[in-house]
């Protein structure tokens, strides 16, 4: 009943977007103004595709958006789309290759942004999923590092509880401004909170 009720959840019908999700992104978007027009943006843990439509809208024509994820998507104009654990250790290579070179490469094959919403699946303890999720965190960030160019943004999902001062550390130092945000769309009574890193300083 929740979900049907879900204001957001009838806005996402209404304006045909496949997930309430896409609001959240939307609404970090414009307070903080991550999507800029022709930005290079990679979306980990993408499935079912809101958080890629709100980013290819955002970019336009002349961005870019790869995104991936574990479960399979329904095809969205203009997204190249690799359907891969992102944990498998083939995927940040295969990612960077398809930015147009390799993670390291040159400039023209960095991202500006590096999105995930990635989570893993709820066990119902809330420690262990904790960790868990912030084992995906760091692990995307260990990504954006290689892969993000100079002044690009970092935006992940996280659960209240602490995030790991050692992921915080790390971020600080990488990155211009750390901070924790949490958009009107994500539930009140969730755990949820995004960390949201701008200003990479390569």
């Amino acid at each position: 009943m929740r979900q049907i009720s879900d204001p957001y959840v009838v806005r996402a019908k209404r304006e045909g977007l496949r997930s309430r999700a896409a609001f959240k992104l939307a609404e970090i978007d414009d307070r903080y103004k991550i999507l800029k027009p022709g930005a290079r943006v990679v979306d980990l843990g993408a499935a079912p595709g809101g958080w890629s439509e709100i980013a290819a809208r955002r970019v336009g024509a002349s961005g870019r958006i790869i995104a991936l994820d574990i479960l399979e998507i329904k095809p969205i104009s203009g997204i190249d789309f690799l359907q891969l654990d992102f944990l498998d250790p083939s995927a940040p290579e295969r990612l960077a290759a398809m930015l147009g070179g390799a993670a390291g490469g040159n400039a023209q094959a960095k991202a500006d942004v590096v999105l995930s919403d990635m989570a893993a699946n709820a066990t119902g303890h809330r420690q262990t999923d904790h960790l868990r999720i912030m084992a995906l965190a760091e692990v995307a960030a260990d990504f954006a590092r290689k892969v993000l160019a100079p002044g690009g943004s970092f935006l992940c999902k996280v659960l209240q509880g602490g995030t790991e001062a050692a992921l915080l550390a790390g971020l600080k130092r990488d990155f211009a401004s750390v901070k924790h945000v949490k958009p009107p769309a994500s539930r009140s009574d969730s755990a949820e909170l995004y960390l949201l890193a701008q200003g990479f300083r390569g």
